[in-house]
């Protein structure tokens, strides 16, 4: 019996323990961290015949060596254990790399960017469901894939946001459509430089077979146009469109073109049916709406599907209004650019609460943006002084450290009566480890603390 080792007891290792153990491996899913939710799952996957340990780092000393690790997107595909693995010869891959060889007789739509990629890719399975596909949205939100390839019904799409901690480990996905949405400074700390976190994008859209790219991103404008010569580029003016073929806004509406200089474009969809504010929902309507008319779907299906949508939880998430103040989550803004983009899309003045684990990148339109919308600003996290010596610098003195969440979100609300400020705002620019486990749980605490508060 071949032998299997996962490293990540999250639910994309779950997944890809149950598809490898259906197929006959022996399997064992190992993770450093020990805590009662984890015990819980231990438990449950021995009943499975999947052996679990905690507290426990994969080490490759013995005779009972695996012949394939898979990794869960979180360890980083450098690590010293994973370059031990392949000069040994032992098949290393990712959770999506093993899903896409149990699902690859299925039409595969693959999103990346550094920012919107989530809202697009919600959009993108709202509008395939709303056409009568089973075409739920996978990946880096909703399902882990594996889940997918376990299910009896096989999807008729399988609609995937795939960061590049996904993208670098599957080495052979090749989507029918691939779907490129911003790229900036991001995630440099594991990938060492944006060259690399460049490639590793690039690689997704190479292996599609058709490819939709954000004609606003000044980076995709600069540097893709020669790499892609066949994809269709989105642009909320038409002017800016690169290319004959592609998608852009025009008096209020969606329209698709097939050549730009001479025809009249087909009008699919008014913008102003989606609810969620900022001009970047704007450019991610569009690259939903350009994915759905390249798998063929009807306009009357994107109409409704767009006029039905929620919006995503944590991003521009409206929580509550309390006496004339909006309260928002934009917890999954976990870097500067993500955080100007939310800043910049609601009424200001705004009280601004930012902060956690900082990432290497470019503050300066970011740190712009606070001095032109943000009333005050209030700092969590370990970021917390070194952020409040950032707006120092540029002579921004309107802030207060609070450190925690539960300090920050009721003095947010009287700042904002004092400030006469119509919104307060979530928007971290950090990423959420030092407090929480995950941009969802920040995010979740905020939407409580929201709630509870009193007139």
């Amino acid at each position: 019996m071949p032998i299997a080792h996962i490293i990540g007891l999250g639910k994309s290792g779950i997944a890809a323990a149950r598809l490898l153990k259906r197929d006959g491996w022996a399997v064992t899913i190992s993770d450093r961290n020990s805590s009662e939710n984890l015990r819980q799952e231990q438990q449950q996957l021995a009943t499975e015949g999947i052996d679990v340990k905690l507290g426990y780092s994969l080490e490759l000393n013995g005779s009972d060596l695996p012949q394939m690790i898979v990794v869960s997107p979180g360890v980083p595909w450098d690590a010293p254990i994973l370059i031990e693995a392949r000069k040994l010869g032992i098949e290393t891959i990712g959770e999506i790399e093993l899903a896409w060889r149990h699902l690859q007789s299925c039409p595969w739509l693959g999103i990346t960017g550094t920012n919107g990629k989530t809202t697009t890719t919600a959009l993108v399975a709202a509008i395939f469901q709303a056409a009568g596909f089973h075409a739920p949205a996978c990946g880096n939100i909703g399902y882990a894939a594996g889940e997918l390839a376990l299910a009896e019904k096989p999807p008729d799409w399988v609609i995937a946001e795939l960061s590049s901690y996904q993208i670098e480990s599957s080495a052979t996905v090749a989507p029918k459509i691939g779907v490129w949405t911003t790229f900036t400074p991001d995630h440099l700390s594991r990938h060492k430089t944006l060259e690399n976190y460049y490639n590793i994008k690039a690689q997704l859209l190479s292996q599609s077979q058709q490819q939709v790219l954000n004609g606003d991103d000044p980076e995709l404008r600069k540097t893709a146009r020669d790499r892609f010569p066949n994809a269709y580029w989105t642009s909320v003016r038409k002017a800016n469109l690169i290319g004959e073929k592609g998608f852009y806004i025009e008096d209020g509406w969606v329209v698709e073109t097939q050549n730009s200089a001479s025809l009249q474009g087909e009008k699919i969809v008014q913008a102003s049916v989606l609810r969620m504010v900022g001009e970047h929902n704007l450019q991610n309507l569009l690259m939903a709406v350009a994915a759905a008319r390249l798998a063929g779907i009807e306009k009357e299906a994107i109409q409704e599907a767009i006029a039905n949508f929620p919006g995503v939880p944590h991003r521009l998430e409206h929580i509550r209004t309390l006496v004339g103040i909006d309260f928002i989550n934009d917890s999954k803004a976990t870097n500067y650019d993500a955080a100007q983009v939310g800043l910049a899309s609601v009424t200001s003045p705004a009280i601004l609460i930012a902060g956690g684990e900082a990432k290497a990148g470019d503050d300066t339109s970011w740190l712009e943006t606070i001095q032109a919308k943000a009333a005050a600003v209030l700092l969590i996290g370990d970021s917390a002084s070194a952020f409040a010596q950032r707006l120092e610098h540029v002579g921004y003195s309107s802030y207060e450290i609070v450190e925690t969440m539960e300090k920050a979100v009721p003095r947010a609300a009287e700042l904002a009566q004092a400030h006469g400020a119509k919104v307060v705002l979530l928007s971290p620019a950090c990423a959420s480890f030092d407090q929480y486990q995950n941009f969802e749980q920040r995010g979740d605490d905020f939407r409580q603390l929201c709630l509870a508060l009193r007139q």
